[in-house]
């Protein structure tokens, strides 16, 4: 996932907010010599479906072809997040307080990469996550990918 202030990110932002969608992450990725592919995640009250999909995908396409912000060839993909949908923003950990989500971290804090439990608040980009007995207090920038755990 894209850094939450990455250039590529504040562009799609720019594009996606005032279509009434909320920017989940932003993926950019090679495959190899055959080109690299560009997935945008994107929600809503109520979720996304095909046509917000595709609507999103016509007026962003639009403005990469102008702004040009990756090099060479690439795939657009414009995709809702799913049921373990990526927490990357602030925003994303203040919505989903109160459910179990799983957090991998750039580096270890005491001896520990990967943690899942309740997600208990955000509160000025630092994560407060109960898990094991413990409140564990995340800065933000120190967490590599987190995600919902879906409840079956």
């Amino acid at each position: 996932m894209e850094p939450a202030r990455s250039r590529l990110s504040t562009l799609v932002s720019r594009v996606v907010e005032p279509m009434g969608y909320d920017l989940v992450g932003v993926e950019y990725f090679q495959r190899g010599a055959s080109g690299a592919t560009l997935r945008v995640y994107i929600d809503r009250e109520g979720g996304v479906g095909l046509d917000d999909c595709a609507d999103v995908s016509e007026q962003l396409s639009a403005v990469l072809d102008v702004e040009d912000p990756l090099p060479g060839r690439y795939d657009l993909e414009v995709s809702s997040p799913g049921l373990d949908r990526p927490l990357v923003f602030a925003r994303h950990f203040e919505r989903f307080v109160g459910s179990r989500v799983r957090v991998r971290l750039i580096e270890k804090i005491d001896g520990r990469r990967n943690i899942e439990g309740e997600l208990r608040g955000c509160v000025n980009e630092v994560v407060e996550l109960e898990a094991d007995g413990r409140c564990w207090s995340i800065p933000l920038e120190r967490i590599e990918i987190a995600r919902l755990v879906p409840v079956w």
